[in-house]
């Protein structure tokens, strides 16, 4: 979590030419989200597809999926404007609220030759998979909830 944007600066820096896609959450973003000055100063075209549930995400999947929705510490209702930090820092800040959104911000965050976040607001609850449980070894990866639960 937070390695993303960084690394993704990285392989832009490694592949000017390529695009390069950070497809991070709304907590893993926040342990870098100072590294925008540097895409910023750099000129570094790096996108942000950031995926926004106000919280952190795989914790909190963990919490409801194994431990019955006893949640713990991944609430982040209370979190910046994603748009408005990445406008701050000098990038391109888009923002998709609904299905028929998600296609044009996409294209447009794709088609802008700067750094640039596109913040995607997803269902609080969205599960992501594949996924790991408890214990497990990666040959063991789940692709939906009810293998999880069995």
């Amino acid at each position: 979590m937070g390695y993303g944007f960084p690394a993704a600066i990285g392989v832009q820096f490694a592949f000017p030419d390529k695009l390069v896609v950070d497809i991070a959450g709304d907590g893993s973003i926040q342990m870098n989200i100072q590294e925008m000055a540097t895409a910023v100063q750099y000129n570094v075209p790096v996108k942000i597809v950031l995926l926004n549930n106000g919280y952190l995400g795989m914790v909190r999947q963990w919490q409801e999926l194994f431990y019955g929705k006893r949640y713990s510490h991944t609430d982040m209702t209370y979190q910046p404007d994603f748009v408005k930090v990445a406008e701050a820092y000098g990038m391109v800040g888009l923002r998709a609220k609904k299905p028929d959104e998600v296609e044009p911000t996409l294209k447009k965050g794709l088609s802008i030759p700067k750094p640039v976040l596109m913040d995607f607001q997803v269902c609080r609850e969205e599960c992501v998979y594949p996924m790991v449980r408890p214990g497990a070894s990666i040959s063991e990866m789940t692709l939906g909830t009810r293998e999880m639960i069995n």
